[in-house]
């Protein structure tokens, strides 16, 4: 294929900024032949913006069905992702999935069986997975340099939100609208780099949600979750939008030192001699391993989400390996998953997560949303 055809799924602030850069050319091999949403505002913008060659539908199956496209990229609602992704999958049409996957994991489940069947190229926009810093941190524990994972922490509340922020869509942070607040809206780029820079999902969590505390909202606007791993090792995830200025600092301890990112910066402190095995020959009555302290040096920044869909395509016209695999989608997801089970519940939450339970929690809240579509 000499160049991709890309449809835009929804025309809002995401589908508009990537709609820039791909109508600009900033993609090697692609082109933006179409785009999708209900508002006939956002489609006469779109055309005013990209020009009269550029092909509108009101809806996604009119643009599916049109020929004009080979690939979409899906900026829609949340709920909605899953459902316009495997009418996708059933047409041949490769797919580009904005985050989240979806709301819940019995969901995107299908949707990622539907894709497999499919042959197509699915990714997701988990652009960060491009960063150096998370690149470098991920050698860092697979080459087994940091040795065995102990203990994990994401501080994460650099998402301050006023309630003007809220106030400006009926659909933002309700049950029914969004399907959740800051884990769902903010967060699946952090839960997804926690679980693949660490290598793993954790065996059960136990999460605090604090729902509408500092706005008038819904859903959850401040969380704490403690996980435990498979090996024993344990994690604290916290963020929020209600306070300023905010932290984003994650720490990953191993049995050989630790790994800090925060301001941009990833600094390593290795021990000398493994904890184990200092611990196992050591002899005084205090003391601890000699430690480094190392600033990695870490390439330059890539140009974000351009460079996931870079990767996409290069993936439809050349064969290259997704970095950000739609099937992965659901792994972070299943944190958040979790997260509101164990909330909602008052108790531990086991992974897999109970899809049923957590289905039906999720629909008695979205029954008594105070939004509507």
């Amino acid at each position: 294929m000499e160049r991709v055809r890309i449809g835009i799924v929804g025309i809002g602030n995401m589908g508009s900024s990537h709609a820039r850069y791909i109508a600009a050319g900033e993609v090697a091999g692609a082109e933006l032949a179409a785009v999708c949403d209900i508002s006939a505002d956002r489609l006469r913008w779109a055309k005013e913006q990209f020009g009269e060659k550029l092909q509108t539908f009101e809806t996604v199956d009119a643009m599916l069905e049109s020929g004009a496209v080979d690939a979409i990229l899906i900026c829609n609602l949340h709920f909605d992702h899953p459902g316009t992704a495997m009418k996708a999958f059933a047409r041949g049409i490769h797919v580009l999935c904005e985050k989240p996957a979806g709301v819940y994991t019995k969901q995107v489940r299908e949707m990622n069986e539907a894709a497999a069947s499919s042959g197509v190229r699915f990714a997701m926009m988990f652009n960060q997975r491009t960063s150096p810093l998370y690149i470098k941190l991920k050698d860092l524990i697979d080459s087994g340099e940091l040795g065995e994972i102990r203990r994990t922490n994401w501080i994460i509340t650099t998402w301050y939100r006023p309630q003007s922020y809220y106030d400006s869509g009926q659909w933002r942070a309700t049950w029914a609208g969004e399907g959740g607040g800051v884990l769902l809206n903010q967060c699946p780029h952090q839960l997804d780099l926690w679980q693949w820079t660490v290598g793993m999902l954790p065996s059960r969590v136990r999460a605090f949600c604090s729902f509408g505390k500092y706005r008038d909202i819904e859903v959850e606007d401040e969380v704490t979750a403690y996980v435990e791993y498979p090996n024993g090792a344990t994690g604290v995830f916290v963020t929020t939008t209600g306070e300023t200025p905010g932290t984003n600092r994650l720490e990953v301890t191993g049995d050989r030192g630790k790994v800090v990112i925060e301001d941009n910066k990833l600094t390593f402190w290795r021990l000398r001699v493994p904890e184990p095995e200092f611990n196992r020959t050591f002899q005084g009555t205090f003391g601890q391993p000699e430690c480094w302290k190392i600033d990695i040096p870490v390439g330059p920044e890539p140009k974000g989400h351009r460079s996931i869909t870079q990767n996409w395509v290069d993936s439809i016209r050349l064969g290259t390996p997704l970095v950000a695999p739609g099937e992965e989608g659901i792994r972070g997801l299943s944190l958040s998953n979790a997260m509101y089970l164990s909330a909602w519940t008052d108790d531990w939450a086991e992974l897999p997560v109970d899809e049923d339970k957590f289905y039906e929690l999720l629909r008695q809240r979205i029954e008594t949303s105070r939004y509507r579509k």
